[in-house]
């Protein structure tokens, strides 16, 4: 029999060279484990209600009236819904939503592109056009999108941070493009270069490679670090130098844990920055409902607003996004909800504030539990979570693990991330998987596992360790320098 168009050799090469490491080797290993009853805790992902962070009421009141709109009909829903979540539902059935059940508009609903527009106002301190902004399945989907755009083949490169999320990686790996490492300094808390910078587009250039664009995680993912405002200044003038599109990743915005930098978006740094600069370089911005204190992964709210860009682009982009014809509804009634929350004098306001607080306060201690206890750990070193969700700390392995990884046939770090999970249960994904210097071994874990389950978490995670250590060094006293 002939072979067939999805049998594996038939396959798009793209499809079949794409990682995506955080759903990888490591993942599918825990989840057999636990199908076999081991206990895993799933700190791969940046998943924070699957780690047992509790909802905010008020969105998911609204919401729940929105999916079961008979409940406004009851005489009785003013003694189970607050009578704002009431007025915001009935808000979102209106005629001009028309429901959670009907298509929107490809770009998104009309009234929650307004109400993003405004929270970006209130944000930056300059007004943002609704219909340069577009609503998506959560900001993976909208950085996917923008990629799709600027990608033409092969020949063209994207400006990425090493260590990077593999959305990147994988998207552009996909789309046919080339990735273009830039390596954030770990020594200098994960910080930018500019100078690495200009060093990566020459060593692209050379190779024939168009370099489009440059992406930026900020806060870093997975890295932790907060960019300053002179470190967001020098890259929005590197990219006006260079002629490339910025692509703001900032998610992770809401998730600071220390006072000395605090976020600034790429958009106010540009305006700030003044003509010509402000009114030429082409910057997209992505957020999302999944992280910040909402943690709502699941429900794929997101946005990207584009800023810049030429009308006959916006155009194209916008005809690419209709092919899907709506962004899921209940997505974009959260975004509505998260850039337009509860205000003072609500009804609901004390609560959210009082819930949202709360989770923020709770994520602060534990990136301090967290970095604390790798640093406590032999051969471990680790920054300081500084925002986002997650730890990477940098695990010196020696020549014997090493050695013994490659007779596994296993790269170093994903032989030390095996036998971590197969030991505790704790499953991470090896640095390999977002990439870093060569002989250099990191993993990435979420710090979200809940604050009471930390301290037994990373005293696991330090028994392990220091076994693991004890096991494969040649000598008492390796350095952890």
């Amino acid at each position: 029999m002939s072979s067939k168009p999805l049998d594996y050799e038939n396959l798009n090469k793209n499809v079949k060279e794409c990682q995506y490491a955080v759903r990888g080797e490591l993942y599918l290993r825990a989840s057999e484990l636990q199908k076999e009853g081991k206990k895993i805790i799933f700190t791969n992902v940046g998943n924070p209600h699957a780690l047992g962070q509790k909802p905010l009421t008020f969105p998911r009141q609204v919401i729940a009236l929105c999916q079961a709109p008979f409940l406004l009909d009851d005489p009785n829903v003013g003694l189970v819904f607050p009578a704002d979540a009431i007025a915001r539902a009935k808000h979102f059935l209106s005629n001009d939503y028309q429901g959670l059940g009907a298509y929107s508009d490809s770009r998104g609903i009309p009234g929650v592109r307004k109400e993003v527009a405004e929270f970006i106002e209130r944000r930056d301190g300059y007004p943002s056009d609704p219909e340069l902004i577009y609503l998506t399945d959560g900001a993976s989907k909208g950085v996917m999108q923008i990629l799709n755009a600027i990608i033409r083949g092969e020949g063209d490169g994207v400006l990425v941070p090493v260590p990077q999320y593999p959305l990147y990686s994988a998207t552009i790996s996909l789309l046919g493009g080339t990735l273009v490492p830039y390596y954030l300094e770990e020594t200098a808390n994960w910080g930018l270069d500019v100078n690495n910078l200009r060093q990566s587009v020459a060593q692209a250039r050379y190779k024939g490679i168009t370099v489009r664009a440059m992406a930026i995680i900020n806060p870093g993912n997975p890295t932790g670090q907060c960019l300053s405002e002179a470190n967001l200044k020098d890259v929005v003038k590197f990219c006006y130098q260079e002629n490339l599109v910025l692509l703001g990743d900032e998610v992770y915005q809401q998730n600071i844990y220390q006072d000395e930098r605090t976020f600034i978006s790429a958009r106010k740094v540009l305006m700030d920055m003044g003509p010509p600069i402000n009114k030429e370089l082409q910057l997209v911005s992505f957020h999302t409902v999944s992280k910040g204190y909402w943690g709502e992964c699941g429900q794929r709210g997101g946005y990207f607003e584009m800023t810049n860009i030429p009308p006959k682009s916006v155009e194209e982009i916008y005809k690419v996004a209709s092919i899907a014809l709506s962004p899921n509804v209940p997505g974009q009634i959260f975004m509505g909800l998260m850039v337009n929350p509860p205000k003072p004098g609500d009804i609901s306001y004390e609560r959210y504030v009082r819930e949202s607080k709360a989770v923020l306060e709770s994520l602060r201690k534990r990136a301090h539990i967290m970095t604390d206890g790798f640093n406590s750990c032999r051969n471990v070193v680790c920054n300081f979570t500084e925002g986002a969700m997650y730890s990477f700390p940098q695990i010196r392995l020696p020549p014997k693990a090493i050695e013994a990884a490659k007779k596994a046939g296993k790269v170093p770090d994903v032989f030390y991330c095996l036998k971590l999970l197969e030991a505790t249960g704790i499953s991470t994904v090896p640095g390999s998987g977002f990439g870093q210097k060569e002989g250099v071994f990191h993993l990435r874990t979420t710090i979200l596992p809940a604050e009471e389950d930390m301290p037994a978490i990373m005293a696991s995670f330090k028994k392990f360790n220091d076994e693991f250590m004890e096991q494969y060094e040649d000598h008492k006293g390796y350095s952890r320098m």
